[in-house]
């Protein structure tokens, strides 16, 4: 367990706060920077007026990469850790450690659920509409190659042939927001588009605000 924090922790910070598209990239492919004149939440997005994500408080960054359905705090660095551990020959170790440890078993299943919640074709919308910068683009791209090997090893450890194989109630569910949900995103990203060319335009913050309340309402998770 120590071994796959390790590997997990320096994967999410060569990330979050070593890879120098990063930050740029988080503020042009989510809403995170339209929150702060949306008056969402009850203290300001940032702890301080600096930009860094150091600076950042913890739920507006759950919440711009839950609005886009990457939910990417949720998963980052989660399969390297699981993947690194699976090439030095302990893959028998983490199935077993899956099946006998209630706590790991759980923290998998919460993961498993997480990944259930994602949409790789809409967080890639975001980015070709919004990120503008090709290195950004690619930078996009890499993270939703790590969800798909995040998926694969967290399928691997449960022994599930599908995401949420074990809860098909949840499944279900998910699947039954989708008609909604979809549509709502896409709604969003035409939006802030436009928002960005004239934020002045309160139309336009309003309805940003209606998508926000209503893939929040879908997720069933704002941050």
């Amino acid at each position: 367990m120590d071994e796959i924090s390790e590997i997990s922790c320096q994967s999410y910070r060569s990330t979050v706060y070593e890879n120098p598209e990063f930050l740029a990239y988080f503020h042009e492919a989510t809403p995170q920077a339209e929150l702060g004149f949306l008056n969402i939440g009850s203290r300001p997005t940032r702890r301080k007026s600096s930009t860094g994500i150091g600076h950042l408080r913890a739920i507006p960054w759950v919440f711009a990469w839950t609005q886009t359905r990457f939910v990417l705090p949720a998963w980052l660095g989660v399969g390297a850790g699981l993947k690194g551990v699976c090439e030095k020959g302990h893959t028998e170790d983490l199935k077993a450690m899956y099946k006998e440890w209630p706590f790991f078993q759980s923290t998998i299943d919460l993961i498993e659920m997480i990944l259930g919640k994602a949409d790789i074709p809409i967080a890639k919308h975001y980015d070709e509409v919004l990120v503008s910068d090709k290195n950004r683009r690619e930078l996009g791209a890499e993270l939703r190659r790590e969800l798909l090997t995040t998926e694969k090893c967290v399928l691997v450890v449960s022994g599930h042939g599908k995401l949420s194989e074990n809860n098909r109630s949840l499944r279900r569910l998910i699947e039954s927001r989708l008609p909604y949900l979809n549509p709502m995103n896409l709604l969003q990203v035409e939006i802030l588009k436009r928002l960005r060319s004239d934020d002045d335009n309160h139309k336009l913050r309003d309805a940003l605000l209606i998508t926000i309340n209503g893939i929040a309402a879908g997720m069933r998770n704002t941050g």
